[in-house]
């Protein structure tokens, strides 16, 4: 799967779905390095701690992914700030 997260169903709790602040300027990147991403513990933390003038933005992702290189990435599922 290109561009994508394969999720190995005997390891589903090493990559999982959760809420996040991503700290970057919104654009068509689709991923993420962790040092960019603040996990949350809801949609409705992730709302609050977020900060679209900063660059702060909620969203659900998933993660983290080791990439090829060895980064710990995360992957954009959705934003759930307006943009």
């Amino acid at each position: 799967m290109k561009g994508g997260v394969y999720i190995d169903p005997e390891a589903a709790h090493l990559v999982t779905r959760q809420w996040a602040v991503v700290n970057v300027k919104r654009g068509s990147r689709k991923r993420f390095p962790e040092t960019c991403v603040e996990p949350m513990p809801s949609a409705e933390a992730a709302l609050a701690h977020a900060d679209p003038a900063s660059h702060r933005h909620a969203a659900e992702v998933m993660g983290p992914s080791r990439s090829s290189e060895g980064v710990r990435l995360y992957y954009l599922v959705r934003w759930l700030d307006p943009a």
